[in-house]
């Protein structure tokens, strides 16, 4: 009823449903003799818009609550459905279909949440924090990445450890150990997240320090660090410097095409969900969302299909030789559609962005989805 919706309800009688919600407000099969007159009824409230707008006069004295769909990555799938506005018709039927999309998301990570906690016990203690949608903050204003922040060189190969990543970020958790005190920024992990000169997952995971340290109320991630040139760089500079040189880095992956290898395209999908979470509305291209689309296996529906079988055939040391900047994924899953559970996630991610950027800029009375 949020999204603007008539319900159509049936298995309890009317008067149970009448408790929760006003009387007016729906349509029970109850109400019919047979399916033939339900859909007559139907049929007609579709020829006479003001009958029809008779179920939503309950808006002018009550308010639909939406309860906490979703964890990591439905906040802004979230946050781009509650951004429609309740007082136009036209898009309650694309509210609907967005609205779907958040139940459907918000089965899967149950199951998913629930599947880590019961295979990695430890890793789900470390980051049970970020497994909730209220953790992760939507932008609520945009930025554009700045060409003359891109370096002058990068190195060629990563330069961040994975494990000491992972410390890094529950010090700033406080899941470093139980009741452990949160914000803590050690001296190996400060220099590690502001290296200059990282490629790839560095960036990426550089930026998501500075982003979880942010929305976990840390203030003091460059407290300490007595560097001269570092001296006027704060958190948000930072930021603007590593989504400026992953949108080179997607650009440049554009440039030599998708197709030479899936961890490429897992690096291009992880740059836009992360720097558009951080508010970069540049990596909202159309065309970006095209190519997101492309890659989604047309059989199942899922991400990373293709590379997955490649892994399981040929090794996961040899993939790493072929593919030097490919990250050790210790946790990742292949699933049992073949598909890759990392990609898919971050294509998810992704396309939630897109629709909470597009939602929030444009007037969607006049451009409707299509």
């Amino acid at each position: 009823m949020m999204f603007g919706s008539v319900p159509i309800v049936l298995g309890p009688p009317r008067d149970n449903y009448e408790k929760q919600i006003p009387a007016d407000a729906f349509i029970h099969i109850n109400d019919f003799a047979n399916p033939k007159e339900l859909a007559e009824r139907l049929h007609y409230l579709d020829k006479h818009p003001e009958e029809y707008r008779d179920y939503f006069r309950w808006r002018a004295q009550y308010e639909a609550k939406l309860s906490g769909f979703g964890k990591e990555h439905a906040s802004e799938l979230k946050a781009a459905v509650q951004s429609w506005p309740h007082s136009d018709p036209v898009s309650w039927a694309q509210r609907g279909r967005a609205v779907v999309l958040v139940r459907r998301l918000e089965l899967s990570l149950e199951r998913a949440v629930a599947a880590l906690k019961q295979n990695d016990l430890d890793y789900y203690r470390e980051f049970e924090p970020l497994m909730s949608w209220r953790f992760w903050q939507v932008p609520g204003s945009w930025i554009s990445t700045d060409p003359s922040l891109v370096y002058s060189s990068t190195l060629s190969s990563e330069c961040y450890d994975e494990n000491l990543s992972d410390k890094c970020l529950t010090l700033l958790l406080g899941t470093w150990k139980q009741n452990g005190t949160p914000c803590i920024v050690t001296q190996q992990c400060r220099d590690m997240m502001t290296r200059f000169g990282c490629p790839f997952y560095s960036l990426s995971h550089q930026l998501l320090y500075f982003m979880i340290g942010h929305m976990k109320g840390c203030s003091n991630l460059l407290k300490g660090d007595s560097r001269a040139s570092r001296v006027n760089m704060t958190d948000q500079s930072y930021q603007s410097i590593f989504c400026s040189n992953m949108m080179k880095t997607n650009q440049d992956l554009l440039t030599l095409g998708l197709e030479l290898g899936a961890m490429n395209t897992d690096i291009f999908l992880e740059n836009i969900l992360v720097c558009g979470l951080a508010g970069f509305s540049d990596f909202y291209k159309s065309d970006w969302l095209q190519h997101i689309l492309r890659l989604q296996d047309v059989e199942v529906g899922c991400f990373g299909r293709d590379s997955t079988t490649l892994a399981l055939r040929i090794g996961e040391e040899l993939l790493q030789q072929l593919q030097p900047h490919h990250r050790v994924k210790r946790r990742e899953k292949v699933l049992l559609d073949g598909c890759s559970s990392h990609m898919t996630g971050v294509a998810v991610g992704a396309l939630g962005g897109y629709l909470n950027f597009y939602l929030a800029e444009q007037d969607i009375t006049k451009r409707p989805l299509s």
